[in-house]
């Protein structure tokens, strides 16, 4: 595989996340297990651990791919 053709998949992908988080943002943030929400007084700290592990899966799994393609 070429790398221009490289760059477009990863392109596509890169809108297609987008678009998704675009979507999901628009519905109301997902709250996955795992995400940690602290709450006080003029204070809100959001830190999403579990869409950060699902991004992360997701990822990887896309580029395990596309390196299995390049071969």
């Amino acid at each position: 595989m070429s790398w221009s053709k490289l760059f477009l998949v990863l392109g596509i992908v890169l809108i297609g996340i987008g678009g998704l988080l675009w979507l999901l943002e628009r519905q109301g943030w997902p709250k996955l297990p795992g995400d940690i929400v602290i709450e006080k007084p003029g204070f809100r700290l959001y830190f999403p651990l579990g869409m950060s592990l699902v991004l992360s899966l997701l990822l990887s799994a896309i580029f395990y791919l596309v390196s299995r393609l390049g071969r």
